[in-house]
């Protein structure tokens, strides 16, 4: 036997094995679950003159709900695709006709209001001024732009670059508003001012007390122009009224003594407790210190004892520090000799302004001037000293004598005269306490000690 015959019979049992072995496996595998016939006729042939051919795919169909599937989506995406399409066109192709203040304007409508605006030159209106604090024009051009309502609803200005024109069928376009420049706040100390009058009569008194206020002052950042915001607290003036009481219904008078006590004062104070007569002292207090005695009888017997300073000064002469000082202490030294504690002075000389007013109000309740001025410190004889005062006496008049700084005998003398034919025209005598309660003058408005 050749050779290749051999070869050809080796590769033909070969193949017989090999086409056994693929049977029987798919023999086994039972594909389908159907016969064992079927399930090799599933299989291809082998060609034993070639190599095997492999088997061939079964051809798969799309199943009912897979091809449902597909169907809403393929429908969905040409909804959407529609919608879109809408959407665009809607809001964004389409030409828009609006009715701007009566005229017809179109414009895309995608348009915002800013450029709808800014493409009609704010349709003629114009923009709000910048206004200083106290109203001068900064910036003619500074203040709120144009304002815009669409279809009767006011657009707020921060939404001019979002906001389009896309559902506006009329529009509204008016003048911006002024603006105020922004502005700093403090808070500041008002000094009091004052009201005084010593006008009216011989009787001063402090109605009110000066209290400084607080107020709100801004201050433009930009014009640097500052003004009163608010009060906060009111200042309240220092004010100062003068009176001349003549209490209703009734004749009194007020007979007074200046710069004593002295070695004529107890006469004076004899004759005065002998009429049944009050008199009103104007003290100096380092005489009241140098008669204490004195100071204590003039109380005890009812008398008004009040400050005529220490030592006689010509207070307008006098700084701030000075004035107080004296003033304060002429009060202290009534108070050391006879426990009479006052804040009622009658100036030396009368001489008491607006400025010592200003400097001493928290310290001094009244100034008590007169109305009747006796002159006798010029010794004119005591009919004269009495003379003067019947001859102007009147309801609340105040007369002025003195029982200290110099030779008073002549006072001495004319007094029981002045008392007895003043009372014969129906006077009775008061101290300056009791003519001011008669006369309904304020009672004073007292600083703090």
């Amino acid at each position: 036997m050749s050779q290749n015959k051999r070869n050809r019979d080796k590769y033909i049992d070969e193949n017989d094995v090999a086409e056994n072995e693929v049977v029987e496996d798919l023999q086994s595998l039972d594909i389908d679950g159907g016969d064992e016939e079927e399930d090799v006729a599933a299989v291809e042939e082998i060609d034993f003159q070639g190599s095997a051919k492999p088997p061939k795919r079964p051809h798969r169909t799309m199943g009912p709900v897979a091809a449902a599937v597909v169907t809403v989506l393929v429908a969905l995406i040409v909804v959407a695709l529609g919608a879109g399409a809408w959407w665009m066109w809607r809001f964004h192709w389409r030409s828009v006709d609006v009715n701007v203040d009566g005229e017809t304007v179109s414009a895309r409508a995608d348009t915002t209001i800013a450029r709808f605006l800014d493409d009609h030159d704010d349709f003629g209106r114009t923009r709000g001024r910048l206004l200083s604090l106290k109203g001068k024009v900064l910036d003619k051009d500074g203040g709120d732009p144009v304002a815009v309502s669409v279809n009767g609803t006011t657009v707020p200005a921060a939404d001019y670059g979002t906001t389009t024109i896309a559902d506006a069928e009329t529009m509204t376009v008016t003048p911006g508003k002024d603006v105020t420049e922004a502005h700093t706040s403090e808070q500041r100390t008002t000094k009091y001012g004052t009201d005084i009058n010593l006008n009216n009569g011989p009787i001063q008194v402090v109605t009110q007390q000066g209290e400084d206020g607080e107020q709100e002052v801004w201050i433009g950042k930009r014009s640097k122009e500052e003004i009163v915001h608010k009060e906060i607290k009111p200042a309240k003036k220092l004010t100062v009224q003068s009176f001349a009481p003549q209490p209703a219904g009734k004749k009194v008078i007020a007979l007074t003594f200046d710069d004593g006590p002295s070695q004529y004062t107890e006469p004076i104070l004899d004759i005065l407790r002998q009429k049944k007569v009050k008199a009103t002292f104007f003290d100096l207090g380092e005489e009241a210190l140098a008669y204490p005695k004195l100071e204590q009888r003039m109380v005890k017997e009812g008398h008004q004892v009040a400050s005529h300073s220490v030592s006689h000064p010509y207070m307008p002469d006098m700084s701030r520090d000075d004035l107080r000082k004296e003033i304060l202490t002429g009060f202290a030294d009534l108070k050391e000799a006879s426990d009479t504690k006052t804040r009622v002075l009658r100036a030396p000389y009368g001489a008491f302004g607006v400025q010592q007013w200003k400097d001493t109000a928290d310290i001094v309740d009244m100034n008590v001037l007169w109305s009747i001025d006796t002159l006798d410190w010029k010794r004119p004889g005591k009919k004269a000293i009495h003379d003067e005062v019947l001859k102007n006496a009147y309801n609340g008049a105040i007369a002025l004598m003195h029982d200290g700084g110099g030779d008073r005998t002549q006072d001495i003398e004319a007094l029981p005269g002045i008392i007895d034919d003043l009372k014969k025209q129906g006077y009775s005598f008061v101290t300056i306490d009791e003519l001011c309660e008669m006369g309904g003058v304020p009672k004073p408005a007292q600083g703090k000690d």
